[in-house]
């Protein structure tokens, strides 16, 4: 229960991304009731918490639906950022805070949390990256708010998924020698993502006259040199050689990042951008209100030994990739009425299969990923790197779990849209493309009883070069859907899914433990 036995009201923003769904089930487990802010809450349905916690449809940056889900909530936590929507993301994470304050302060709400990024001392906010002086920007609109706001301020966090432990990680483990831009050399102050949560957790029930900002950060403070030398150490790797170079731009390093790490380049460069002033904490002021045991905050060494444990045995319970593109397409179904008279392209394809349907499903739901797409390596992979070099997600996302899929997933560069457990996987392209498309996978059972494998590949084009795009691209059906639709039902026919490793990192061996489903309130996180 709650530490000073009160049970809050939370609501939570962000419940979709990378630190709202971990921080869902902590409430939980402190007892505090939960209700989750979502554009798409489906997209949490398939979270193991996902019945213990009220979800409302809304968006940050609309009044009226804020306005109901901050109803008879005691804190509200804000966890979310427009960072990749685009030029202007400013403006929009700018606009979204004020709305979120206003209706704090209609709502009768006791407190707000924010987590931002931690700013450099001395330096003027003019000469802070975009990233770092929009955060820091909304942390100063709570705070100047009349509602009481906790603004928890971090640098690097450490856990399994996060996109700074991803880029650590693919960086050392691919690269025994490196070139390297001059920020290597740059101080920080990591921080465990477990100990990010406590302090969430914690700030929750503060006392109602603390309203400020904390530095939030581990026992070591070291360069992002340091950083890959002891990653290197700790996963029992060779010493890596680190030679800087100090003619690397921000905007280079972010496409050196996004070539050789699955964080795409719009994502790597405001990450990067960040590293160019010291960040180190100022104070640990929140250990008055949120004590630290013994050995907390965790060092280094041990957060990111407990992280890569996670990896290995397949126990990431949310990825830097888990919430959604920004600027992905969310319009109807292709089967809503309101596509009507509209174009679309299909190809559609099936096969029989001489296997159980649960045979064919186990194929199905574990596509993707170390485990391929059952069609040309070749094509697929060249899909990929046009896509990241038109500044996609590309293909080296991955998936969160070898075996289970939920809703909201990316996967690759797809996103899981709707899963019927047995029978549909349909998938939502967040690849640039000149227009919408879908992939969905059927396991059925035809008139005759047979297990029958369908699949069917759709495409809304936008405009004269959506259709050029289409008809460009269907030469080569019969290779990728046809092939796929024949190499799934032969896996499934001959009992072989996939287990390819074509990651040095996640050797197959190392991630078939997955997490069994679970329909309890997850534990506090181990990491």
């Amino acid at each position: 229960m709650a530490t000073d036995g009160r049970r809050l009201h939370c609501l939570v923003t962000g419940a979709s991304g990378y630190i709202g769904g971990r921080l869902v089930p902590e409430l939980l487990q402190e007892g505090h009731r939960v209700r989750c802010l979502a554009r798409s809450p489906g997209k949490l349905r398939d979270h193991p918490w996902a019945a213990h916690a009220e979800t409302v449809r809304g968006d940050v940056t609309d009044p009226e639906s804020l306005a109901s889900a901050m109803r008879g909530v005691d804190v509200a936590y804000y966890l979310v950022h427009a960072l990749g929507s685009g030029s202007r993301f400013e403006d929009t994470d700018r606009a979204a805070a004020r709305v979120f304050a206003e209706q704090a302060r209609a709502a009768g709400v006791r407190r707000i949390v924010y987590l931002g990024g931690l700013t450099p001392r001395d330096v003027p906010e003019g000469s802070l990256s975009p990233h770092l002086r929009s955060r820091a920007e909304v942390g100063k609109i709570f705070l100047d708010s009349p509602v009481p706001a906790t603004v928890l301020r971090a640098a690097v966090v450490i856990g399994s998924g996060s996109a700074s432990f991803e880029m650590l990680r693919y960086l050392t483990e691919r690269l025994p020698v490196m070139v390297t831009p001059s920020w290597v050399h740059t101080r920080t102050q990591p921080i465990g993502v477990r100990d990010v949560l406590r302090y969430l957790v914690g700030s929750a029930t503060m006392p109602d006259d603390v309203d400020r900002a904390f530095d939030i950060g581990g026992p070591d403070v070291l360069t992002y040199r340091d950083m890959m030398l002891r990653y290197a150490a700790v996963a029992g790797l060779p010493r890596r050689f680190i030679v800087p170079v100090p003619v690397l731009t921000p905007g280079l390093s972010s496409h050196w990042v996004g070539l050789v790490t699955p964080v795409p380049a719009s994502l790597a460069r405001p990450l990067t951008e960040s590293l160019r002033h010291e960040v180190v904490c100022r104070e640990h002021d929140i250990a008055r209100y949120v004590p630290d045991g013994p050995g907390r905050p965790l060092p280094f060494d041990e957060a990111l030994a407990l992280a890569l444990r996670r990896v290995r045995e397949a126990q990431v319970s949310t990825r830097w990739s888990s919430a959604s593109v920004p600027g992905a397409p969310s319009d109807p179904l292709p089967t809503d009425p309101d596509w009507a008279g509209g174009s679309l392209y299909q190809d559609e394809r099936q096969r029989p299969v001489e296997a159980s349907r649960a045979a064919l499903w186990r194929v199905v739901e574990g596509i993707g990923g170390d485990n391929g797409w059952y069609s040309s390596p070749l094509a697929w992979a060249v899909r990929g790197r046009l896509d990241r070099f038109a500044g996609g997600v590309g293909l080296r996302r991955g998936r969160r779990d070898t075996e289970r899929l939920r809703v909201g997933d990316s996967l690759d560069f797809w996103r899981v849209e709707e899963i019927e457990p047995g029978h549909l996987l349909r998938l939502r392209a967040e690849m640039r493309l000149p227009g919408l498309a879908w992939l969905e996978m059927y396991a059925e059972t035809d008139e005759r009883g047979r297990t029958r494998y369908r699949q069917r590949a759709l495409f809304h084009p936008r405009g004269l070069l959506g259709h050029a795009y289409w008809w460009s691209v269907a030469p080569f059906h019969s290779v990728v859907f046809g092939g796929m639709a024949r190499n799934i039902a032969r896996a499934a026919s001959e009992g072989t899914g996939r287990r390819r490793s074509t990651s040095r990192i996640r050797p197959a061996r190392e991630r078939r433990s997955a997490r069994k489903h679970r329909t309890q309130p997850a534990p506090p996180h181990e990491e």
